[in-house]
């Protein structure tokens, strides 16, 4: 019985962790999930770059980076984020938000009011 315990407890321990381990990673990449939506929620409205990467990087994990491009009428944000964690279980966690610039929206909006 203490042999079998010698070996099932030291496995226990080593599942709790990865166990934590995974739910943390999780919880780091509903975050990065939600500062990318911030940010691009930011930029359409229109304000300034740097509110709209204050807006992200609040929301973002620790350590997180924070990209803002336009391409056209869409703003994209992108969030890359370090997991916690030794060598091979630190992994980059990314998310990425679009949505349609405000005044686009506007210009748009006007041209099918003159139809």
């Amino acid at each position: 019985m203490t042999a079998e315990a010698a070996l099932v407890m030291p496995t226990l321990a080593l599942f709790a962790v990865v166990l934590l381990w995974g739910l943390m990673a999780a919880a780091a990449q509903i975050q990065c999930v939600d500062a990318a939506r911030a940010g691009a929620r930011a930029v359409a409205r229109s304000e300034p770059r740097a509110a709209a990467l204050a807006a992200a990087r609040s929301a973002a994990p620790r350590g997180a980076e924070v990209a803002l491009q336009r391409e056209g009428d869409l703003v994209r944000v992108r969030v890359e984020a370090p997991t916690v964690g030794p060598g091979p279980l630190s992994v980059r966690l990314r998310a990425e938000a679009a949505a349609l610039a405000e005044d686009a929206a506007v210009t748009d909006d006007a041209a099918w009011a003159a139809r």
